[in-house]
């Protein structure tokens, strides 16, 4: 057995089980059945609504639609397959999916009405309008369902594909990282190839060196997927030579850039004369600081502190009935581009907290950025019921109504902080902090310093309408759930 073989056994044997399916098979197999079911419910509920409602009164049609019934059911399928909505590439990531259900759901009712037009087929309006105005959104839903479920039980451990990284040990290590944060991929590392020249058993991380970068079809073992990256001397021939000696593995081969954090409506890829240029956009966060996003912050605070004003006024009778203390919290932060402003928040500490932090700080041997404690014995009985669930930020909504924060963003974070950043760190002030933002759709106070600056950074060079509505929506189930808050 060669020192290759030896390893990738040695690794097999220390990895958890994972169930091993070919996914890019099954997945889209299943989609397909989920889809066909939808629509057969659908085009069922359609008729029998027709009845009940009586939509569009005109002489009996259940012939009609019985004929036509199963032909749009058979017709919308093919125009999914069409569109390439059961696409083995682009399943379960991404919205070209969904953007293909919904361009093939168009044409559909758009080839159902013109065939019926030209045919002179006496189709039941009502039963036309119920069909799309139910399918659309039903087969969209259920494929977002599939999404997540795929998503949860590959976190699990299920439905994974076993990766190989072939790179330098460096770059090795990067993609390996992002692969081993984002488990809802599916992909587990199970070992690298590096150059010849470097001579350890394991990258700096620990992952197992199974065997040369130049020669990666000797040692691909039973990986699904090759993972080729910087730091290897690949030239144009080396790796068209690797897709030759691929070829017969079965391995789906994957050329991964040294980039990360990036949105990937800011990447595109643009065959030219035979060479796949990745064109990199810059990053928005320009964009996050114009009229758009102001607009969207000054409405959204104002409906929101009309819809939350008995909350607020509890929230204050609370804290004002407990200790007499003062109802508002302010506390100097910095904004966008440095600024300082007073942040609102419902007080839940005692009123002394501030004069309490370096001896707390002391006590836990704590002195970093993000400051939180659990337990906080600083905290009022109120208090803890306002952490809980985020009330205690919602003041937070006069200082985006008066343009000091922002519905969405970083967190806003102390001088002391900020003089702790470093040049990378600094690029959060060039937008408007926020009320809330991926830090805390993504675990809130649960997640390591790093891990959360890494988030902010994101969100700002990669900033999008889009990003903003989906955070606020995934905001309320953070909040609910009380996952990370303390």
């Amino acid at each position: 057995m060669s020192i290759a073989e030896d390893r990738a056994a040695a690794l097999t044997a220390s990895q958890p089980s994972v169930a091993r399916v070919d996914t890019r098979r099954s997945l889209p197999m299943v989609a397909w059945a989920l889809d066909l079911g939808i629509l057969c419910v659908v085009v069922a509920t359609a008729a029998l609504l027709r009845r009940a409602w009586d939509l569009f009164p005109q002489p009996d049609r259940e012939s009609s639609v019985s004929t036509v019934g199963p032909l749009i059911i058979v017709g919308w399928l093919l125009l999914n397959l069409l569109f390439g909505a059961y696409s083995r590439e682009d399943f379960g990531e991404g919205t070209a999916e969904f953007k293909r259900l919904l361009h093939a759901s168009m044409y559909a009712a758009g080839l159902t009405g013109v065939g019926c037009y030209l045919s002179h087929h006496q189709l039941s309006r009502g039963f036309f309008v119920t069909v799309f105005a139910l399918g659309v959104p039903a087969i969209l839903i259920g494929r977002l369902a599939l999404r997540k479920g795929v998503r949860s039980m590959r976190i699990k451990g299920m439905l994974g594909q076993r990766v190989i990284i072939a790179g330098g040990p460096a770059h090795v290590d990067e993609i390996a990282a992002v692969l081993s944060r984002e488990r809802w991929l599916g992909y587990q590392v199970v070992g690298a190839l590096t150059p010849a020249t470097h001579h350890g058993r394991t990258t700096a991380s620990g992952i197992p060196v199974l065997g040369n970068s130049e020669d990666p079809a000797s040692a691909i073992g039973d990986a699904d997927i090759l993972f080729i990256t910087g730091g290897a001397p690949h030239s144009a021939e080396e790796l068209r030579q690797i897709v030759w000696d691929l070829e017969q593995h079965r391995v789906k081969l994957v050329v991964a850039p040294s980039v990360t954090d990036l949105a990937g409506d800011r990447v595109r890829v643009r065959p030219m004369a035979g060479l796949p240029l990745v064109h990199l956009e810059a990053p928005r966060w320009a964009h996050a600081r114009g009229w758009a996003k102001r607009s969207f912050d000054v409405i959204g605070s104002t409906v929101l502190i009309a819809a939350l004003s008995p909350l607020l006024l509890l929230a204050a009778m609370r804290i004002r009935r407990y200790d007499g203390g003062p109802v508002l919290f302010r506390q100097a932060r910095i904004g966008r581009d440095g600024e300082t402003f007073d942040c609102l928040k419902f007080r839940t500490m005692v009123t002394d907290a501030e004069a309490r932090v370096v001896q707390l700080q002391a006590d836990l041997g704590v002195e970093a950025l993000l400051f939180k404690v659990k337990d906080d014995p600083r905290i009022t009985g109120p208090g803890r019921w306002l952490r809980r669930f985020s009330i205690d930020e919602l003041p937070q909504l006069f200082n985006v109504l008066r343009g000091d924060m922002s519905l969405v963003g970083p967190r806003p974070q102390v001088a002391a902080e900020v003089a702790m950043y470093n040049d990378a760190m600094r690029r959060r002030l060039h937008v408007r902090p926020g009320m809330t933002g991926l830090w805390q759709v993504s675990g809130r106070n649960d997640l390591s310093v790093e891990e959360a600056m890494r988030l902010d950074l994101y969100y700002v060079d990669n900033w999008s309408v889009a990003q903003d509505l989906a955070i606020l929506a995934r905001t309320a189930g953070a909040v609910l759930g009380a996952r990370g808050a303390y």
